[in-house]
């Protein structure tokens, strides 16, 4: 039976309005949560993601931050507690996916200046100082539900860096570190995971040809979903019960494959 709208629990997910994390909404819409929607500038976006889980009956409410300004970190717990009264699962999947000025780790001639102490400050700051502060700040209203959850959004690539990104992989690969840390800091009114898919969605820019040398790799044979990882997310919200501190890949083999 679906909880009535007085004692829903209550979720907040972090770049909700695309991709990922509109599934990860509506998947935990779908079971019965109310959805605090955060984005940066999908803003109309996001209220179209709001009214198609409204017309399940479950509340939303959007949030407008940039996680890039540490301003914004304190206000966000502080609105959800304000719009639903309680806050039950924090989902931190917003991150920043950009291309590293250095093009190429084979480019032995390249000039010390292509380095970009900004591009890995902004990536840092958002991909992982950003979701440690608002684990952080949930925390309290975590502790007083039976049953808190934290689950980081990671990806394959902090075990298996991809040179042209190397500053996204560092920040995933320290916000894996911060899941397991927190999980045990946080135990045991909390727990703390991390989910780290592989290919869900391809990037637009990426070409035919690109996408079948990436799927040829992966050793089922296929990308996967936005819809899998949010049902990877939902069953670590609903029924993982007694894991805390790990980092599940979500990858179709990838990461163990050669």
């Amino acid at each position: 039976m679906a909880e009535s709208r007085e004692s829903a629990r209550v979720a907040l997910v972090t770049g909700a309005a695309k991709r990922v994390g509109r599934a990860i909404a509506i998947e935990l819409a779908n079971c019965g949560f109310d959805i605090a929607i955060h984005c940066r500038e999908s803003i109309e976006d996001a209220r179209r993601l709001a009214t198609d889980i409204e017309r399940t009956g479950r509340r939303t409410t959007v949030i407008p931050a940039d996680l890039s300004d540490p301003k914004c970190w304190p206000r966000m717990v502080p609105f959800v507690i304000e719009a639903f009264g309680r806050l039950d699962v924090l989902i931190n999947n917003a991150s920043v996916f950009t291309r590293d000025t250095v093009s190429s780790a084979n480019e032995s001639n390249a000039s010390p200046d292509t380095f970009d102490p900004a591009h890995w400050e902004r990536t840092f700051r958002i991909n992982v100082v950003a979701a440690a502060a608002l684990c952080q700040s949930a925390r309290p209203h975590l502790a007083r539900t039976a049953r808190g959850k934290i689950i980081n959004l990671l990806d394959v690539c902090a075990d298996r860096p991809w040179p042209d990104y190397l500053a996204y992989g560092a920040s995933k690969a320290a916000l894996a570190a911060v899941t397991k840390g927190l999980a045990v800091a946080f135990a045991p009114e909390i727990q703390v995971c991390g989910v780290a898919p592989g290919i869900a969605l391809f990037p637009d820019n990426y070409t035919p040809a690109m996408r079948d040398r990436l799927v040829g790799r992966i050793p089922l044979g296929r990308a996967g979903t936005q819809e899998e990882v949010a049902r990877l997310v939902r069953f670590l919200v609903e029924s993982a019960d007694y894991i805390t501190g790990q980092i599940i890949a979500i990858d179709g083999g990838r990461s163990v494959s050669w």
